[in-house]
């Protein structure tokens, strides 16, 4: 098939892309410096600043994880808090920590009273075989905090430098 020149339509449709591509520099700049910041934040500064002052309680969650992964890539994990999610009591957020990641921050869920109840179940990726550690956060100021060891076979999460 023959190159053809650009028509009208062809160069108006690059005119009208290239603000939204002007504009998605910052947006990447700016998530590569979080990533740079957090990598740099070790896993007892992660949970020091999650607690902010407050003794974790070591009840109220079930902490569903495999003892052991063949694959760090793809770890399941299911969280249940007890709690009856009212509007006076509730489970606002659910923090997954892990200590030998690059990354200790692994995942946030935010929830309201409207979830009906406080569970989440996800895929993490984990770099070698360690402790996986969960803070739910209470409407009321409460942190619970539930922790399960994962033998890692076959490593994932190699920080490349």
């Amino acid at each position: 098939m023959p190159d053809k020149a650009p028509t009208r339509r062809m160069v108006a449709a690059g005119l009208a892309v290239m603000p939204f591509a002007a504009q998605a520099q910052p947006i990447a700049s700016a998530a590569a410096d979080v990533n740079r910041s957090r990598s740099s934040e070790s896993f007892a500064d992660a949970e020091r600043a999650l607690l902010a002052g407050r003794t974790p309680i070591a009840a109220g969650i079930t902490l569903d994880v495999p003892k052991l992964s063949e694959n760090g890539n793809s770890v399941d994990v299911l969280i249940r808090v007890d709690s009856a999610m009212t509007r006076e009591d509730h489970v606002r957020a659910i923090h997954i920590l892990s200590e030998q990641n690059p990354y200790p921050r692994v995942a946030t869920f935010n929830l309201t009273a409207r979830a009906g109840r406080a569970e989440v179940a996800t895929r993490i990726r984990l770099a070698t075989t360690q402790n996986i550690v969960v803070l739910a956060e209470t409407s009321r100021g409460a942190v619970h905090r539930a922790e399960q060891e994962v033998i890692v076979i076959l490593g994932a999460c190699v920080d490349g430098g």
